[in-house]
């Protein structure tokens, strides 16, 4: 009677461990995390563009369900360095500008 064997993770694991891991987005993420925040009209384009939540979380009711859509920004792989160049654009308007950033603030 032959013997089935199984893959588990740690024999998966092993199997990986030669291969190097590539992240395809790294130059994109180096670059927008290089973005310097010099200038008001920049600062103000970027709270404008980017969101302080995701745009894409929903509740929708119909009849008596209510179906509830998540945030899917988390699945963005970029999500953090946005969010980060985000609050590089609030800090540079209230630190230098001196600006009331309270509109862009949810």
């Amino acid at each position: 009677m032959a013997t089935i064997t199984h893959a588990t993770e740690s024999n998966r694991s092993s199997r990986l461990k030669g291969i190097p891991k590539v992240d395809l987005l790294q130059p994109l993420r180096q670059w927008v995390d290089q973005l310097e925040v010099s200038d008001r009209q920049m600062a103000h384009l970027i709270c404008w563009l980017i969101p302080c939540e995701c745009p894409f979380e929903r509740d929708i009711h119909l009849l008596r369900l209510q179906l509830h859509i998540p945030p899917m920004c988390k699945l963005n792989p970029l999500y953090n360095e946005f969010i980060y160049l985000r609050f590089r654009a609030l800090t540079y308007l209230t630190d230098v500008c001196q600006e009331d950033i309270t509109r862009y603030i949810c």
